[in-house]
């Protein structure tokens, strides 16, 4: 009967030579729980303020959202004002976004008393909501639908719909001023309920375009506004997942801004190479190992057991 190696072999949990530092339970590894504090009548809520505006790729410029006040948009006393029939209707988010079931797409009246000049489905395929759409058509407004057909379908979505409405709020910019008559676009998203994946579109696009707004600050304000919408487990790992996407952009981007603003000053200089800076004894980390495969083991002090002999 062969036997595993001692290298191989697991630890027995009644080995004495080794003490653990943490506890640890035997069941499958899970990501951890994401918890959204929900609206209270003691709680901050996030302060709301229109930062990333520019979108140079689509040449897409937003700067004038920011002339709109975001101060008192968010509900403070939710708890005590929601009714339960509130979930038919839309709620406003932004000045120029609301969130809503498809009940509130086909509202000629709600479409109307808003000024809303777009509607934006958030639906399953291209045959989904057809009926919705065609009622919305005849209210007036733009038309436009995204096509999700689950939740992890969406992930690649939030930059196309964060680009249809600032598209759509640009596009009446422009006709008002040149029409003399002021006028600001407004945006209502929506799929079946509401409550999930319109409620993620929103938030993404939040996160996208307010000021150091991450998917908690998100989640809780589109709570705050709607009540009933509903963010499983599943959506609030997409929203941080995406957060994660927009800070690593953003990155980028800063870095590529900042060599622009220093080519100047180094276009003298010729560049390094990387056998150059393995050679530069100021930068030599560790003897063994290679500079850049150190960063890896950075910040990981921490052992799970502990050697007793």
């Amino acid at each position: 009967m062969s036997t595993l190696p001692p290298e191989d072999a697991p630890m027995p949990d009644n080995d004495t030579a080794n003490m653990r530092l943490h506890a640890y339970t035997y069941r499958l590894p899970t990501a951890p729980r994401i918890v959204v504090p929900p609206p209270t009548l003691s709680a901050d809520m996030p302060t709301l303020s229109v930062g990333h505006v520019a979108t140079p790729v689509d040449e897409i410029d937003c700067g004038f959202l920011k002339e709109y006040s975001l101060e008192n948009i968010v509900r403070e006393n939710t708890l005590l004002e929601w009714a339960y029939d509130r979930r038919r209707q839309a709620q406003l988010i932004l000045p120029w976004l609301y969130l809503g079931p498809m009940t509130a797409a086909k509202d000629k009246a709600f479409i109307a008393r808003e000024g809303i000049t777009m509607v934006l489905a958030i639906r399953t395929n291209h045959s989904s909501m057809n009926g919705v759409l065609r009622a919305a058509r005849e209210a007036g407004p733009e038309v436009a639908t995204i096509e999700a057909a689950n939740y992890h379908a969406l992930v690649g979505k939030f930059a196309e719909a964060t680009r249809l409405i600032n598209r759509h709020v640009a596009n009446i910019r422009d006709l008002a001023i040149k029409a003399g008559n002021p006028q600001l676009g407004k945006v209502l998203v929506f799929c079946e309920s509401g409550n999930e994946k319109s409620a993620v579109v929103t938030a993404a696009y939040l996160m996208e375009m307010l000021d150091d707004f991450d998917y908690i600050k998100a989640m809780q304000v589109c709570q705050a506004q709607r009540f009933c919408v509903n963010f499983d487990d599943t959506l609030k790992g997409i929203l941080r997942a995406h957060w994660d996407i927009l800070l690593a952009k953003r990155s980028v981007a800063n870095s590529r801004q900042e060599l622009l603003q220093s080519s100047n000053l180094t276009a003298g200089l010729q560049q390094r190479s990387i056998d150059d800076t393995h050679d530069d004894e100021a930068m030599e980390l560790d003897s063994s190992r290679d500079p850049s495969d150190l960063l890896r083991f950075s910040g990981r002090d921490n052992t799970p057991f502990r050697d007793q002999n």
